[in-house]
This record gives C-alpha cells, sequence and structure tokens, in this order.
C-alpha cells in the first residue's frame, strides 16, 4: 500500500497566473526514501507543503496513509505527518533543547510522564541526550538540526518531510545529519521525504522525483538517474562526484562499468582490478 499517492496536484500562488505545481502525480510505498529534487523554484517545497496540508490544492488528490489531505483531516495529516525546515531557528520555542522537542507533544496534550519518555527517546535518536539542558541558541548549526529532527522524531510521525535540511550546514554538519537520515531509514518503520537540489544527499534514497518548472519530470531510481549527466545538466542539478570521476578515468582509458553506483563500490572494483593487474 502506498503510504503517500499524489494524483494530478496542482497549486497556484494568490498574484501568480502561472502555477507553481500543475498535474503532478507518483506514489510512494510506506518505509521508502523519496528525494524530492529541483533546482530553487522549480515546486519542490511547494510539492512538499501540498502534501502536509500547509497549503491547499486548487486541484488533484493527495492522500497520506489512505487519508485525504484536506481541511477537514488536517488534524489528522498531522498527527501522520511531521516537517522539519531548512532553518532551524525558525522552529525553536523552548528555552531549553528538552522543551522545544516536548513542545509538539504538548500541543497533544499527553501525560506528562509519556511525554517525558517521548522527548528521552527522541534526543537519544539524534544523539543530542548530553545537550538536553542547553540553550538552542549556544548550538552549532547541525547540532541545531538534530534537535529540530528530535521534535519531529517525538511526535512518532509515519511520514518525516526533511526540506533543504543539510543546506545551511558546513560538511561537518551536513555528514551528521545525512547519516542520521540513513540510520532513521534503516529502520523500515519511517517513510522519509527529502526536498533537496544536492545530488550526494538525493542519492541515498530509494525513488527520486525531479520537478521542474512546477511539472513531475522524471520519476525512477536516483543511482540510475544520477549517472545522465545530461538529465542533471538540462535541469540545472550539479552531476554527483561519482559522475565526474568515472568520466575523468574515462578519459584515461579506464571504463567504469555503469552499475558502479557508489564510492565503496568504486573503491572495491578499482582495487580488484588492481590486484588482478600484479
Amino acid at each position: 500500500m502506498a503510504m503517500i499517492e499524489v494524483k494530478n496536484a496542482t497549486f497556484t500562488y494568490p498574484g501568480s497566473e502561472a502555477p507553481a505545481l500543475e498535474g503532478v502525480s507518483f506514489s510512494v510505498p510506506a518505509g521508502r526514501w523519496l528525494a524530492i529534487m529541483g533546482h530553487n523554484g522549480s515546486g519542490k517545497s511547494t510539492l512538499a507543503r501540498l502534501i502536509d496540508g500547509l497549503l491547499p490544492l486548487a486541484a488533484g488528490e493527495i492522500t497520506v496513509d489512505g487519508l485525504p489531505v484536506t481541511v477537514d483531516n488536517l488534524t489528522a495529516v498531522h498527527q501522520r505527518v511531521a516537517f522539519v525546515f531548512q532553518n532551524p531557528d525558525n522552529q525553536f520555542v523552548g528555552t531549553t533543547v528538552a522543551d522545544d522537542v516536548a513542545f509538539g507533544l504538548e500541543n497533544q496534550r499527553l501525560p506528562r510522564a509519556e511525554m517525558q519518555e517521548r522527548v528521552d527517546q527522541a534526543l537519544a535518536q539524534v544523539e543530542m541526550t548530553a545537550f538536553a539542558d542547553r540553550e538552542p541558541a549556544q548550538l552549532s548549526g547541525g547540532q541545531k538540526q538534530r534537535v529540530a529532527l528530535a521534535g519531529a522524531l517525538a511526535l512518532h510521525p509515519k511520514v518525516l518531510i526533511v526540506d533543504e535540511v543539510t543546506a545551511m550546514l558546513d560538511p561537518e554538519g551536513k555528514e551528521q545529519i545525512m547519516t542520521l537520515l540513513k540510520r532513521l531509514h534503516q529502520t523500515g518503520n519511517l517513510t522519509i521525504l527529502s526536498i533537496t537540489h544536492d545530488t550526494e544527499e538525493a542519492r541515498l534514497a530509494d525513488q527520486m522525483i525531479m520537478i521542474d518548472g512546477g511539472q513531475l519530470v522524471v520519476d525512477g531510481d536516483p543511482k540510475e538517474l544520477m549517472q545522465d549527466r545530461q538529465l542533471m545538466e538540462t535541469h540545472q542539478l550539479a552531476p554527483t562526484f561519482l559522475v565526474t570521476l568515472k568520466e575523468a578515468l574515462a578519459t584515461r582509458g579506464i571504463a567504469i562499468p555503469r552499475e558502479i553506483s557508489t564510492e565503496d563500490e568504486m573503491v572495491k572494483w578499482i582495487w580488484q582490478k588492481l590486484s588482478s593487474s600484479k
């Protein structure tokens, strides 16, 4: 069963003549990691907000866990979907890390003991337990984003939407968040939607769709799609390091098999070639 079903989704911002999103259709099975790719202004963040019910559809239909995303169902939708935005500073409301993680639970009127248990579990999931009593302003960018993720995870969602969550981070912070998302995905209990223009982030997903000009361009396996340099450059997206490396090696007469789709596979293949040539 699809956790998310999008059928002919269309949306136009007030005052705009052209739709920000038009006729987009795709589905996401439960437990899958979907990367929604596109350059800035392509419509990918609009799509994410439609799925969460933050924006109303002009036409089409979206369901989450079999539930239509409509005004009447917003409370139930938000019990299933948690959203983490690009700038964590815009989401902080608590005076301490623990208070901030608990904020969404207070809105659900949960018993105090259950709230504390969920906060502790969520902070442990993102490896921020030791920072529970810190002020959010004292944290690094990567730590702030991990706290924002903890706040989302404490809600026990079925769907986690992360919108450009590594865009404002340094390389170390970015690596921390990507490692955390990989670990969350491996549990198999969470459907992840990652909105990004970063190919290195998107290649970790199981499924990728590309949005450009508010329309769906392609839907498939990111490891395959991102080996198509022409596709990526046509839609203003940078090729991955792996593709660039393959092309550089090809100019030196070293043809890397197309099925090699990760750096680890590349290292293993090169090592085997070097070993067999001795």
